[in-house]
């Protein structure tokens, strides 16, 4: 028996960075944030020799006779600390895919992890509800291997759907379903153009200087705002008001630059200028900056123009749906 899982990863509207700690514990944070129909998933089958062999979908792969040859190298080391948490206990062979790379923007590194921990659990038999699931994979990301980074992620990783998610700290978070009506949503759907902007990121470094300008008291009017921005914008799409939704996600890319350096370049400049030639009238870069994928807001009848005009610049436009469900798995034969 196979056992697959899938996670879908997310765009995340605003409020991004008031996920990272120690802001949240300290002041509360909150994102708006919703899945598309983008995935990571995962297929584990069980090895009765009780070694563990793990495949990727880029050629890398590895192979590990013992739970004791699984140590954090640098190689796979997502991998390794998401079968070293949930303790599997039994040889398994391991195939990871996804719709986008780490580095996007999209949470995949986070979207793998809880697709990783959905299939072993399965496996396993180890029921766990999405905000148990949401946990474990924070665990396994900031604590076991202290990635920079947030909470958020994880959440709608496993949850799926529009959210407004606030945060108190790692074992505080409030996952608030948001019921928007589907005028509202198509409407959106159709002013909205994702575009990746040719630059795989490291987000590491931002997020530490980030956290470092919050302890010295830079940043923290700045992340006041950006969470401000954020229930402004989740009350736009309960009320349908999408020039205000617009208005937040412009000033909400305002406000982010100003977080640390490296969060934006010129290459990421360059193409925000023409998309707003073209016709758009607010976006962001997605993630914690540097690169991966622009998300554009354009009155609808500019949609196709802004479009021709990334593809002209050399930016790769990705269609996409929003997606209501969280993480999945299933058996087969």
């Amino acid at each position: 028996m196979i056992v697959r899982a899938k996670a879908p990863l997310r765009i995340s509207f605003g409020g991004g960075g008031t996920d990272v700690e120690p802001y949240p514990s300290e002041h509360g944070g909150a994102v708006l944030s919703a899945t598309i129909d983008l995935y990571a998933f995962a297929s584990l089958e069980h090895r009765p020799d009780g070694e563990v062999k793990v495949f990727t979908d880029d050629g890398d792969s590895a192979h590990y006779p013992s739970p004791e040859d699984m140590v954090f190298d640098g190689h796979l080391d997502l991998v390794k600390a998401s079968l070293r948490h949930m303790a599997p206990g039994a040889g398994l062979e391991l195939h990871l895919s996804g719709d986008a790379p780490p580095g996007s923007g999209l949470g995949t590194s986070s979207a793998l992890v809880v697709a990783m921990l959905s299939a072993v659990a399965e496996h396993t038999h180890v029921p766990l509800t999405p905000y148990e699931l949401a946990r474990r994979a924070y665990q396994v990301e900031r604590v076991d291997l202290r990635q920079a980074g947030g909470m958020q992620d994880q959440y709608a990783a496993a949850f799926g759907g529009f959210n407004f998610i606030e945060f108190s700290g790692p074992d505080r978070v409030v996952v608030n379903p948001l019921r928007i009506r589907s005028g509202v949503l198509n409407e959106l759907h159709g002013s909205l153009l994702l575009c990746h902007t040719g630059i795989t990121r490291k987000s590491g470094g931002i997020l530490r200087r980030q956290v470092e300008g919050y302890r010295t008291g830079k940043t923290l009017r700045t992340l006041s705002r950006i969470k401000e921005l954020a229930v402004g914008m989740k009350e736009a799409l309960l009320t349908g008001d999408l020039d205000r939704f617009a208005q937040g996600l412009n000033e909400g890319w305002e406000q982010k630059r100003d977080l640390a350096e490296g969060i934006t370049n010129e290459r990421v400049d360059e193409l925000y200028e023409r998309a707003l030639k073209a016709g758009a009238t607010a976006g962001k870069l997605l993630g914690a900056g540097g690169g991966g994928y622009v998300l554009l807001f354009c009155p609808f009848t500019e949609r196709t123009r802004v479009a021709e005009t990334m593809e002209e610049a050399g930016a790769r436009v990705v269609r996409f749906h929003f997606e209501e469900r969280g993480a999945e798995t299933w058996r087969v034969r």
